[in-house]
C-alpha cells in the first residue's frame, strides 16, 4: 500500500487554505465540500493503483483540481453559436431564430410579473391562450385556437381529447417518424387512439379511406411528410377531398402540416409546404402546425380549427401538463405581430435569410475570404458557391442556392479545424464537404461577419 495514503489532508484542512476559502467565496459552501471530496476520493483511488507516485500534491493544487471542476459544472452546454453549417432550420441549434421584437418581449415578461391569466381590464381570471388565440385567428382562418409545448404535443393531445379508444383512419404512407425516432403510430397509441391504417406506402386512395370508415372511428388523419418524398408512382388524397368525406359521413378531419408555414414559400422557390390558411378554408376541422419551423417563432404547437373541437382540446386534462408558459406566448405573439404588419420578410429571420439575393452572400464571400487571406493566420481562405437545405425536417430535396467561405489550414486537418472552431467564443458551426471546412454565408446573418473572420484569423491555427 502506498504509504502516501495516510497523508491525504482532510476536506476541513483543505477548507482553512486561502484558495478554498476564496472558493467558497464564489460558489456554495456544500458544493465546495462536495468537490473538494471528489477531488480526494480520486487522489486515493489512483495512489492505490499507482504505487510509483511519491508525493502528494499541495493543498493549493487540489483547490486547483476543485475549481477546476466547479468551472466545468457551471459552465452550461447552451452556448450562443454562429450558424455555418447552411441548414436555415437546424435541429441541433434551435431550429428558427427568433425576431428581436420577439426577444425583447420574451424579456419584458420574464423579468417581472406578467398577466398571464388575468384580464387586466375586469381584473377576473382568463385564459393564458387569449395572449395569441384572436391573432392565430386572424392569421389563418378557423374560429378558435390554443397553443401547447410542440406539435408531437399538439397531436398527442388532439387525439386524446378527440379519439381516444376510438379509430383513427390514416394513411399508411404518412406514418411518418420525426426526430429523435418518436412515430407516429407511438403517439397515436401513448394518446389511447386506435390507428387503423389504409392504403400501401407509394398509394392511398380516397375509396381506401371510405370503405375502412366504421361505427368505431372517430377522425380521419393526414399527416404531412415534411422529412421525407416518395417519388414515382403514387397517390395521396388531397385535404380537400378528406374534408367532403368527413363531412358526408360525420367525422371529424385533422390535418398535421407539421412546418407551419403561414407565409408561401413558393415565391422563393420551396414549394410542397401546405398552408393552414388553405387547410382551415377547405374545411378542416382541425389543423396542427410548429411554431419554430417555418413560422420563425418558439417552440411549441399550434392547434386551430373549429369552435367545437379546439374546446374539446382545450379542456382535456393533458391540456395543463401540454401548456406554454408566458415566455413562449411572449414570443409567439410578437412574432404573430410581424405578419400582421404585412412585411414578415423583413424581420422574421429565417425569410430574411432566405430572401437574401446570392449577390449579396458573394460579395460578404468575397469580403471574409480577402480579410482572412490578408491575416497572419495559417488559414488561407476562398469562395465557392453551392447549395444547402432548409431542413428541420421540411422540404428535404429542395435546393437552395448559397454561396461559401471554404478554409484550408496548413497544419489542421479539416475535422481538427472544424473542431477548433466550434470551441471558440462565440462558437462556429461549419460543415465539412470534400474534406474542407465550408463557412455557409447563408445561415451567418451579416452582423456576425466580423465576428467570424476575427475567431478565424484568432484561432492560431
Amino acid at each position: 500500500m502506498n504509504p502516501l495514503l495516510r497523508s491525504i489532508p482532510s476536506v476541513s484542512q483543505l477548507l482553512e487554505t486561502p484558495e478554498v476559502v476564496e472558493l467558497c467565496a464564489d460558489y456554495s459552501h456544500d458544493v465546495v465540500v462536495s468537490r473538494l471530496r471528489e477531488c480526494l476520493d480520486d487522489l486515493r483511488n489512483t495512489l492505490k493503483t499507482d504505487s510509483s507516485i511519491g508525493e502528494l500534491p499541495s493543498h493549493s493544487d487540489i483547490a486547483n483540481l476543485a475549481r477546476k471542476s466547479l468551472t466545468q459544472l457551471s459552465r452550461s452546454s447552451l452556448r450562443p453559436v454562429i450558424n455555418a453549417t447552411g441548414v436555415l432550420l437546424h435541429t441541433g441549434l434551435g431550429r428558427a431564430p427568433m425576431a428581436e421584437s420577439a426577444v425583447r418581449q420574451i424579456q419584458e415578461v420574464a423579468n417581472g410579473y406578467a398577466s398571464v391569466e388575468i384580464d387586466l381590464e375586469s381584473g377576473k381570471r382568463s385564459q393564458r391562450v387569449e395572449a395569441v388565440e384572436q391573432k392565430l385567428v386572424e392569421l389563418f382562418g378557423g374560429e378558435r385556437a390554443t397553443v401547447v409545448n410542440n406539435n408531437a404535443g399538439a397531436t398527442l393531445l388532439t387525439l386524446a381529447a378527440l379519439a381516444s379508444s376510438k379509430e383513427v383512419i390514416v394513411s399508411r404512407g404518412e406514418l411518418v417518424e420525426i426526430g429523435g425516432s418518436f412515430r407516429m403510430p407511438d403517439v397515436m397509441s401513448a394518446s389511447g387512439a386506435i390507428m387503423h391504417e389504409v392504403g400501401t406506402t407509394n398509394k392511398t386512395h380516397l375509396r381506401d379511406y371510405d370503405s375502412a370508415i366504421n361505427e368505431d372511428t372517430a377522425c380521419l388523419l393526414k399527416v404531412h411528410c415534411s422529412n421525407y418524398r416518395v417519388e414515382g408512382f403514387t397517390k395521396s388524397v388531397p385535404i380537400t377531398e378528406l374534408v367532403t368525406l368527413g363531412k358526408q359521413r360525420g367525422l371529424i378531419v385533422v390535418d398535421d402540416i407539421g412546418s407551419g408555414a403561414l407565409f408561401d414559400y413558393a415565391s422563393l422557390g420551396i414549394t410542397g409546404e401546405p398552408m393552414a390558411t388553405e387547410s382551415l378554408a377547405a374545411g378542416s376541422d382541425i389543423v396542427l402546425l410548429s411554431g419554430d419551423k417555418l413560422l420563425g417563432g418558439p417552440q411549441c404547437g399550434i392547434i386551430i380549427g373549429s369552435e367545437a373541437s379546439v374546446s374539446k382540446i382545450a379542456s382535456h386534462p393533458l391540456m395543463r401538463a401540454l401548456r406554454v408558459d408566458k415566455m413562449t406566448l411572449a414570443g409567439l405573439s410578437a412574432t404573430l405581430d410581424l405578419y400582421l404588419g404585412g412585411k414578415p420578410e423583413q424581420e422574421v429571420p429565417l425569410l430574411s435569410l432566405l430572401h437574401t439575393p446570392i449577390e449579396v452572400l458573394e460579395h460578404r464571400a468575397e469580403v471574409m475570404s480577402k480579410a482572412i487571406n490578408e491575416s497572419e493566420t495559417k488559414i488561407s481562405a476562398s469562395v465557392e458557391s453551392d447549395v444547402t437545405y432548409l431542413g428541420g425536417g421540411s422540404v428535404p430535396t429542395q435546393e437552395i442556392s448559397t454561396c461559401c467561405v471554404v478554409l484550408k489550414s496548413a497544419s489542421l486537418t479539416a475535422d481538427q479545424l472544424a473542431s477548433k472552431l466550434r470551441r471558440s467564443e462565440p462558437a462556429i458551426l461549419p460543415r465539412i464537404k470534400n474534406d474542407r471546412v465550408h463557412l455557409d454565408l447563408r445561415t451567418i446573418f451579416a452582423r456576425e461577419d466580423n465576428m467570424v473572420i476575427q475567431l478565424v484569423t484568432e484561432s492560431h491555427c
